[in-house]
């Protein structure tokens, strides 16, 4: 999966429509995979073209791998990575980890709510920054983190979220 959310969210501005979507399943499909190991590999390849799964994709994908559209629906929302709307310009992952917890990341959790105007899980009106919970980034010793366009940071407090806040203002 990307970590490049520029990129990973370049067709998310076009209108798509559903000959686009079936072209787009057509060309991410592997030939040689059953449905259930193509569905996680396509949904990916899907997002990364997209920059979300789009409701209306559901059934390209259920038809082209021969599931219930059910089966697909429940794949995309039961996985966090999957997006079922466009993210903002800047994607911001707060850590929930108990060890980010531990060292403060609950306030900070608090304080980027304030601080970039957007609630914990959502994006902003203009699509400026999207906020985002995230369970663990590895990173346990040197908390609270977060991922800021794909990029780890750590061991942030309020001056360091100001800076961040800053950042995807610009």
């Amino acid at each position: 999966m990307r970590t490049d959310t520029e990129t990973e969210r370049s067709g998310a501005d076009e209108v798509v429509g559903p000959s686009a979507y079936t072209e787009a399943v057509a060309r991410f499909l592997p030939g040689d995979a059953d449905a259930r190991g193509a569905l996680l590999p396509l949904l990916h390849a899907l997002q990364d073209a997209f920059g979300y799964i789009d409701d209306a994709l559901v059934p390209h994908v259920a038809e082209a791998l021969n599931l219930s559209r059910a089966d697909v629906h429940g794949v995309v929302t039961f996985y966090h990575d999957f997006r079922r709307r466009p993210a903002g310009r800047h994607v911001v992952k707060l850590c929930r980890a108990e060890s980010c917890q531990a060292r403060g990341g609950r306030a900070i959790e608090q304080a980027a709510v304030e601080r970039l105007g957007v609630a914990m899980g959502a994006t902003s009106a203009d699509g400026r920054v999207t906020l985002e919970p995230v369970y663990c980034l590895g990173l346990c010793a040197i908390g609270p983190n977060a991922m800021v366009d794909g990029v780890p940071v750590s061991r942030i407090d309020g001056a360091k979220l100001d800076r961040l806040a800053a950042q995807v203002a610009a």
